[in-house]
């Protein structure tokens, strides 16, 4: 009768393979968290660029981001033949920043940006993000 409630009493091991599947499992989700952090929350590079701005719109259909393009000096060819002008398409995070930019659309401004691996949809289509404007220019028409 006592080996019977000595063999009951015991804790039951937990099964070798239950254990590497949770250790497996944890290891996989750790992976997946830095691959996803690392493409998109890491700053991969940061700049100015400066030129032409050309339109800032607010648009999506889930969420509404602020997205932008800046013409730059100069003339660059894809093709034989044809020119096209340089342009900086990017998105805003900051409603500030983008109010600015949309009521002094087609002056000439220098804008920081962060560039990242990968674009996310409610930090907008662009993986460049402009987060200061450093200068602004009135173009004379």
């Amino acid at each position: 009768m006592e080996a019977e409630k000595s063999i009951q009493e015991q804790p039951q091991k937990k099964n070798g393979f239950r254990k590497f599947m949770n250790r497996f499992l944890l290891v996989v989700l750790l992976a997946g968290a830095i691959i996803f952090w690392w493409k998109y929350y890491y700053v991969f590079g940061e700049g100015v660029k400066s030129g032409e701005l050309n339109y800032v719109v607010k648009k999506g259909n889930l969420f509404k981001t602020y997205e932008g393009k800046l013409i730059q000096a100069g003339f660059r060819s894809q093709t034989a033949g044809s020119i096209n002008s340089y342009e900086f398409v990017f998105s805003v995070t900051n409603d500030s920043i983008a109010n600015i930019l949309m009521n002094n659309s087609g002056n000439y401004f220098d804008l920081h940006y962060k560039e990242y691996k990968g674009a996310i949809p409610w930090r907008g289509y662009s993986e460049f993000i402009v987060d200061k404007i450093i200068s602004m220019k009135a173009l004379a028409r």
